[in-house]
C-alpha cells in the first residue's frame, strides 16, 4: 500500500475495541458501586468510559494514518465552521430540553406523583462542562470516527439505527449498576437510538459537523440531569416514545437520506 494511502476505516474494529476497552471501567463500577451513592445524579464510576470511543478511535486513526490521522480526528473536535446556518444552533440547543420539558408535561397529564423541579442554577455551567467533555469523547469516536463509512454504505437512517443500538448496549452494564429494571433500561435502549437518529440529521444538515452532535449529546445529558431534580424522575419509555416522534418528524421533513446527501436549505 502506498504511503499516502489510508487504511479504509473499519466500524466493527472500532465497535470491538470500544467495548474490549470499557471492560476495566465495567469492573471498576462493580467494585466501588458505592461510591456512586455520593453523587446526586444516579451514575456509576462506570461511565467513566466515555472516554473509550475516543481512544478508539486515536488508535485506529494512527493505524491507519499515523500522526495526520489522529490530528485529522481531532480537528473535527471544534469544527462549528461547519454550521453555516446559526439557526441550526436552536435544535442542537433546545431540542432535547423541549423533549424533556414535554416528557414532564406528559407525566403530569397522567398524573404521575412527580416533584416541582428544584433546578440549582450554579449546578447548571458546572454539568455542562463536565457532560460536554464526556459528549466529546464519545462523539469523535461515534461520529468522527465510524458514521461516515457506515452511512457511505447503509444510508444514514440505517446506520444511525444501528449505531444507535449499539450505542444503547454498550451502556447496559452502567444501567444494570445503576440499580435500573429491564424495562427501564429496553426503554432506554429505544431512547438512544432514537436519539441518534436526530444526532446523524444534526450531524448530516450541518456540513458533517462533529460539534453539532458533541452539544446536542451535551444537551440530552444536562436536560436528564434537570429532569426534575437530577433525573430523579425520569422515565424513559415517555421520553423514547416522544423522542421517537421527533427523530420521524425529522426523518419525514428532510428525508431519510439526511438522517446522508440531503440538506434541507
Amino acid at each position: 500500500m502506498n504511503a499516502g494511502m489510508p487504511l479504509k476505516k473499519s466500524p466493527l474494529k472500532f465497535y470491538i475495541l470500544v467495548f474490549v476497552l470499557s471492560v476495566p471501567f465495567w469492573l471498576l463500577g462493580a467494585i466501588a458501586q458505592s461510591l456512586s451513592e455520593r453523587f446526586p445524579i444516579n451514575l456509576p464510576v462506570s461511565s467513566l468510559m466515555a472516554v473509550c470511543p475516543f481512544v478508539a478511535a486515536l488508535i485506529l486513526a494512527n493505524k491507519e494514518e499515523k500522526s495526520y490521522g489522529i490530528k485529522k480526528l481531532v480537528k473535527t473536535t471544534f469544527d462549528y465552521k461547519k454550521i453555516k446556518k446559526k439557526i441550526w444552533y436552536v435544535p442542537i440547543i433546545l431540542l432535547m430540553p423541549a423533549v424533556m420539558l414535554l416528557s414532564y408535561g406528559v407525566m403530569r397529564f397522567m398524573a404521575r406523583p412527580l416533584p416541582e423541579p428544584n433546578i440549582q442554577l450554579f449546578a447548571i455551567p458546572i454539568l455542562f462542562a463536565l457532560f460536554f467533555i464526556g459528549a466529546l469523547c464519545e462523539e469523535i469516536g461515534w461520529m468522527g470516527y465510524a458514521i461516515d463509512p457506515m452511512q457511505d454504505r447503509l444510508g444514514a437512517l440505517a446506520a444511525s439505527l444501528i449505531m444507535g443500538a449499539i450505542w444503547g448496549i454498550w451502556h447496559v452494564v452502567p444501567y444494570i449498576q445503576a440499580n435500573h429494571t429491564l424495562e427501564w433500561i429496553v426503554w432506554q435502549c429505544i431512547f438512544s437510538a432514537a436519539a441518534r437518529v436526530l444526532i446523524v440529521w444534526l450531524y448530516n444538515s450541518n456540513g458533517k459537523s462533529v460539534f453539532s452532535s458533541i452539544l446536542f449529546h451535551t444537551m440530552i445529558n444536562l436536560s436528564f440531569s434537570l429532569f426534575p431534580n437530577y433525573g430523579s424522575h425520569y422515565d424513559p419509555a415517555v421520553t423514547g416514545i416522544i423522542t421517537a416522534i421527533v427523530a420521524v418528524f425529522a426523518i419525514f421533513l428532510w428525508g431519510p437520506k439526511s438522517t446522508s446527501q440531503h440538506r434541507h436549505d
